[in-house]
């Protein structure tokens, strides 16, 4: 048992994506109010009566609904629509005259996070109060990561004088401005799994043995490489596409057939996925949300910065591939 569990984060997240449900259907002047109240509702559904489904209804049928939930989630955000709101925004002179007082101060609660998440799981892992652990001993660092935000957020608090109300008000008009890519990073990582278990990986052997030679190392070196870096930006996550991609061609052709050093190979793949991760708009958390934060006019402008790196990194892991990890 734990004082920061798993179960617990959920019910917050899902707490507080319906208190955005509320704000956004008493929004009058919102020109999607219902349906973009029905996105969110369905979302936060899954974290607040997951658990509570699965023991009232069965693992089978509560599994069948939230598929269901997910598709209706899908086909919202497909039809667009998710919008915008209307929001009691401050003025630009009220906001830089609060930055001008609060100067540098104002990156403290971000800077917080990552730094207490760290010292949260280092230092805490196995402290408890009698029988109960402070965290959950499975879920370390998420646990870290609540216990940390929730101190970031109290700082926030102090820092601007503002309303605990107000946070959460600001929190609706930046999950509005990021739309349905906010919960990308859970869709996509849910498909990678949905692809392992369909076997994809074998179906991308056979589809790369009709159009190359297995005795052609360097072409192999980069069908691996850029295959990463193209599946990566479709799924949005090198996690998900490593899998498939290594299974497929890494394992049975690099490794087995070309007598790879699996460790600086698979090193190298997941590094070429990063770089289909700088060119996609599916990274959304990588890509997207920054945009939204910056206020940035174009949502893509990121994006669009980061690809020639991205490719230059990308032709230089094929060399590195290609060149240091055959014997």
């Amino acid at each position: 048992m734990s004082l920061i569990s798993i179960k617990d984060i959920y019910l917050l997240i899902g707490l507080v994506v319906a208190i955005l449900v509320v704000l956004t259907l008493r929004d009058k002047q919102h020109p999607k109010r219902f349906t973009t109240a029905l996105f969110w509702g369905l979302f936060g559904s899954l974290f607040l009566f997951g658990d509570l489904a699965v023991n009232t209804l069965g693992a089978k049928l509560a599994h069948q609904i939230a598929g269901a939930m997910v598709i209706g989630i899908a086909l919202l955000a497909g039809m667009g629509r998710v919008s915008l709101g209307s929001y009691q925004e401050t003025t630009p002179a009220q906001k830089e005259h609060s930055a001008k007082q609060l100067g540098n101060q104002l990156f403290l609660p971000a800077l917080l996070i990552p730094l207490l998440t760290v010292a949260a799981t280092l230092l805490l892992a196995g402290v408890n109060f009698g029988d109960v652990l402070l965290l959950d001993p499975k879920h370390q660092t998420l646990a870290a990561l609540a216990l940390a935000c929730s101190i970031a957020l109290l700082l926030g608090w102090r820092l601007t004088g503002d309303s605990p109300l107000k946070a959460v008000a600001e929190s609706r008009r930046l999950v509005d401005s990021i739309g349905w890519a906010a919960i990308l990073p859970q869709m996509l990582a849910m498909l990678g799994g949905v692809f392992v278990v369909a076997q994809t990986g074998d179906s991308i052997k056979a589809l790369v043995s009709l159009f190359i030679d297995p005795s052609n190392r360097f072409g192999l070196v980069v069908i691996y490489c850029v295959g990463m870096a193209l599946f990566t930006m479709i799924m949005g996550n090198a996690f998900a596409a490593f899998p498939v991609m290594t299974a497929g061609i890494a394992l049975p052709f690099l490794i087995e057939g070309q007598g790879a050093s699996p460790a600086p190979l698979m090193a190298i793949g997941m590094y070429s996925g990063y770089c289909g991760t700088l060119m996609t708009p599916m990274a959304a958390n990588f890509n997207i949300v920054p945009a939204a934060l910056l206020d940035l006019d174009d949502k893509y402008q990121v994006i669009k910065v980061q690809i020639p790196t991205a490719l230059a990194l990308l032709t230089t892991n094929i060399l590195l591939m290609y060149f240091i990890v055959f014997d």
